[in-house]
């Protein structure tokens, strides 16, 4: 009968510099190697041949004289099993071949890039119509484009920012052990820290999308009851414009709808199921407990839920493209009444958005681990970032060039382009209803995190207690709250949180620790370091533009 301590690994796996070899911790090196003559089978209990003794011996030995750095004692290849011939080695004097070997849990290329594409679609899919128009479309494709492959250089330093570590496991770390490796407490906790400002400012944009969803399916249901008329027929299209002639910074969506029946009944209704007075409130009873739980695996299964939504979104606006049909003209630099111009001043706001769209930095790592074939982790993250770029280029191109101008003014594009339909409109109430209990059950997902990282840090416990985790909850809520009751904008949100948490996860500490690292090796060249440099002030010159543009 093995030992637990017999069930671990046989091998563990280190990187120095660009290579791989075994662990130079004599507690995670324990390999074996038999013949397949000698493996046990279910009957028959034979004893360890003496060639497998000998090349345990020598493997033994080879690990007394690795406790000096020198490379040279690293045990040499032909001493080391290949992968496929690793057993492991029972006290009893027999050897166990190792099932499912190391390729057991991982994925293929597909699932990898269709993993990463289903991660970073989130919300900012919503606001991407809205940001073409701040930037103006010509310019709003070409900044797409540019922060595309921008986000994916950053990225795939993240991802190869383990690699440049010698003589050191780093199999298992993530992209904040990296940051502590090389700039101590501070790195770790300043890439901590924004990675928490990235999750709590999805969480305040999820509160304010989930009051905005539920407002509008119970203004659909009780429509629908009441045989109330929402369509919109002054201009015979199914698009309305929240607030024209005002600027959508501006709480005026505070104001989407108005009441057309004067009725005891509407108006009652309208007092207790405002958008921003009452429904964010509502969202309390229901969310609040949830993040209580300690943990958060239940939700977890209905992850699958963000990949049918993005399909229906897709679904959705091909079907409104085809009914509405293309309405474009090109001024390059004036404004009209209904178009905006091709380049506009307000194109930070775009990037800002694009920084959070693209961004998945801080877990690249993790999903990367995961992959079959990681020879081919560069390339299936290409893919990948080019799957979400043509899914963010298709989603807000054909928004913006099918919105109904004249007779609206491309100007009526909100944050959120499900606002642009009726709550009647029965196609938009299914996506609504969709992504309301979507983020339902991501929304606690989302919270689990931040207590995880924040908690595991402070306390070194992911539930230190009731209180601790109830005032967290606290928090955050009450975040998302305020934001949906008097800020609910959720492109503005998106695009400053992006661009906080982008300047030090996405440009900032991927390419200082590129630097680091080349430098540290005597590999850092002038062009080299002046690009960097340039990525680390773009970051700053995006944040610093959502406040002046």
């Amino acid at each position: 009968m093995m030992m637990d301590e017999d069930s671990k690994p046989l091998l563990g796996s280190v990187q120095a510099g660009e290579y791989y070899t075994d662990s130079l911790d004599p507690r995670q090196r324990r390999p074996f190697h038999v013949e397949p003559r000698y493996i046990v089978g279910d009957d028959v209990q034979e004893r360890v041949s003496a060639e497998a003794s000998a090349l345990i011996s020598r493997v033994q030995y080879y690990g007394r004289l690795t406790a000096s750095s020198d490379r040279l004692l690293v045990p040499p290849d032909h001493v080391i099993p290949a992968a496929e011939d690793i057993y492991i080695y029972s006290p009893l004097g027999t050897a166990f071949k190792v099932k499912g070997g190391d390729g057991t849990g991982k994925n293929p290329s597909i699932i990898t890039i269709f993993a990463i594409w289903n991660t970073m679609m989130g919300t900012s899919i919503l606001s991407i119509p809205w940001g073409i128009k701040q930037a103006g479309f010509t310019l709003g494709i070409i900044i797409i484009v540019l922060m595309g492959l921008l986000t994916l250089y950053c990225c795939y330093r993240v991802l190869k920012s383990t690699k440049s570590i010698p003589f050191v496991d780093t199999s298992d770390w993530e992209f904040p052990d990296v940051c502590k490796y090389y700039f101590g407490a501070f790195g770790k906790w300043s890439s901590l820290i924004f990675s928490l400002v990235s999750l709590i400012g999805a969480m305040v944009v999820y509160w304010v999308l989930m009051s905005n969803f539920l407002f509008n399916t119970g203004k659909f249901i009780y429509n629908y009851v009441h045989n109330v008329s929402t369509s919109d027929t002054e201009f015979g299209t199914n698009v309305i414009c929240p607030y024209p002639g005002l600027d959508p910074d501006r709480n005026s969506s505070l104001f989407l709808f108005s009441v057309s029946d004067n009725s005891t009944g509407q108006a009652v209704f309208d007092r207790w199921w405002s958008k921003t007075d009452t429904v964010p409130l509502y969202l309390i009873a229901l969310l609040l407990p949830l993040l209580n739980f300690r943990s958060a695996s239940f939700f977890a299964r209905f992850t699958f839920l963000g990949t049918i939504s993005v399909l229906y979104l897709i679904f959705l606006v091909t079907l409104k493209a085809i009914r509405l049909g293309f309405h474009l003209d090109f001024h390059w630099f004036d404004t009209s009444m209904f178009f905006v111009p091709e380049f506009r001043s307000l194109f930070p706001q775009l990037t800002g958005v694009l920084t959070l769209a693209f961004f998945i930095h801080n877990c690249i790592i993790t999903l990367m681990k995961n992959n079959k074939h990681q020879e081919n982790n560069v390339r299936d993250l290409s893919l990948a970032y080019l799957l979400v770029g043509l899914t963010y280029l298709y989603v807000g191109v054909l928004i913006f060039a099918a919105f109904p101008s004249p007779p609206l003014s491309k100007e009526c594009i909100e944050p959120n382009f499900l606002d642009n339909f009726p709550s009647g409109d029965v196609l938009v109430f299914v996506a609504r209803t969709f992504l309301l209990f979507q983020m339902t059950t991501v929304y606690p997902l989302l919270g689990y995190l931040v207590r995880v990282q924040l908690m595991g840090q402070i306390f070194g416990d992911q539930y230190p207690g009731f209180l601790h985790v109830f005032v967290l909850n606290i928090f955050v809520v009450g975040a998302g709250v305020l934001m949906a009751r008097f800020f609910p904008n959720i492109g503005s949100i998106i695009r400053y949180s992006g661009a906080l948490c982008g300047l030090a996860l996405v440009f900032v500490l991927p390419a200082l620790i590129h630097m680091t690292s080349l430098k540290r090796r005597g590999e850092l060249r002038w062009p080299s370091a002046v690009f960097h440099i340039f990525l680390i002030l773009l970051g700053v010159a995006n944040l610093l533009g959502q406040f002046f543009m």
